[in-house]
């Protein structure tokens, strides 16, 4: 299975490969910090490259930061976007599990 059908159809898959798309380009942007986020599982999965470099040390400070400069709630907004991204981590890990037996 490729990493991108390794992904398809998981919850939050949209906003991750966004942030894929970001990190690789250098944007920084709240799918990139997701992405950032969750890059030991990622690159588990081979969805990133060995010369990936995180933007931060601390993207979950980075996109709390990024959260307030756009206004409104972000420790609501910051907390969901989390809770997608749990999601997203756990439902590759069963995935990758099935595809390892």
């Amino acid at each position: 299975m490729n990493p991108s059908e390794l992904i398809s159809g998981l919850p939050g898959e949209s906003l991750v490969r966004e942030g894929l798309a970001d990190l690789r380009a250098g944007h920084h942007t709240v799918p990139a910090c997701l992405a950032a986020i969750a890059r030991r599982r990622l690159s588990q999965a081979g969805l990133l490259g060995e010369t990936f470099l995180p933007q931060s040390d601390e993207p979950e400070l980075e996109l709390y930061r990024m959260l307030r400069r756009e206004g409104g709630d972000a420790y609501s907004r910051y907390n969901s976007l989390v809770r997608e991204l749990v999601s997203f981590e756990n439902a590759l890990d069963r995935r990758m599990g099935k595809r390892e037996k």
